[in-house]
């Protein structure tokens, strides 16, 4: 039993202890406002590390003493890594807050756009310089139509077409 342990069943064991790091973003276009809702759902603790490293700071993104904070520079880190390009204009996204849900952080956007988008082009790297295995999943949702696509890291540009 011991060689079997170590040679099939410890692979698989210590396999999967190993972590993974995936975010999920929602793009959906609200027509009767006119508008793009979007959510991105990174775990909080990859999150927040990156967000010390990144702005060399330190904080709790569970509990922050200074909210204000901590939204400032959840806004700037996603409205750099995540590009949304609608028929061919850059959307400016804007940053309505963050909620902590389990082991979750979800970030929440939004912003103007017409009552028609056809094309939808994104860049996604949310994490991709904290961890070579990130994966993003990307759901976009136009007309009660939805359509995904998983980007691992590096690839990070994806386009829907509506």
């Amino acid at each position: 039993m011991g060689l079997l342990f170590c040679k099939w069943l410890l692979p698989l064991y210590l396999g999967n202890m190993h972590p993974f790091y995936v975010s999920v973003t929602e793009i959906r276009h609200n027509n009767a406002k006119q508008r793009l809702e979007v959510s991105c759902r990174v775990f909080a603790d990859d999150f927040e590390n990156t967000l010390k490293k990144t702005y060399n700071t330190s904080f709790d993104i569970i509990k922050p003493t200074n909210r204000k904070l901590v939204d400032s520079l959840a806004a700037d880190y996603i409205k750099k890594h995540l590009i949304v390009n609608i028929d061919g204009k850059t959307v400016q996204l804007q940053y309505l807050g963050y909620k902590i849900e389990e082991d979750a952080a979800w970030c929440f956007f939004e912003s103007k756009v017409g009552p028609k988008v056809s094309k939808v082009r994104l860049k996604d790297d949310l994490l991709f310089e904290s961890h070579d295995s990130q994966v993003n999943m990307v759901h976009v949702i136009v007309k009660d139509e939805r359509k995904s696509t998983k980007l691992d890291n590096p690839k990070a540009d994806a386009e829907f077409n509506f």
